[in-house]
């Protein structure tokens, strides 16, 4: 499994069925909001095995919309080799 970041933004009309939605699926515990400063947004850190998994936990009316991103972390030896490859 990896981890990904979801960044799901939705029309402040979607708040309420976006809410809905997740908590039916099981997943709204895993989402944080900017909808109280007016960011209609949620973003979770989920595992997943893939991407397109991660991007399925997003209700299918905001999928489109939706940013997935692979996590991981450096050690200082990765993170030279990283950027070595990168320029």
């Amino acid at each position: 499994m990896e981890r990904f970041i979801i960044e799901s933004p939705h029309a402040v009309e979607k708040c309420d069925q976006a809410i809905q939605d997740l908590y039916a699926a099981g997943y709204l515990h895993h989402f944080e909001w900017g909808c109280k400063d007016n960011d209609h947004t949620g973003w979770a850190i989920v595992e997943a095995d893939s991407a397109e998994d991660a991007r399925q936990i997003v209700p299918w009316y905001l999928r489109n919309e939706a940013r997935i991103v692979r996590l991981v972390k450096f050690n200082p030896e990765v993170e030279k080799e990283v950027h070595k490859k990168t320029k």
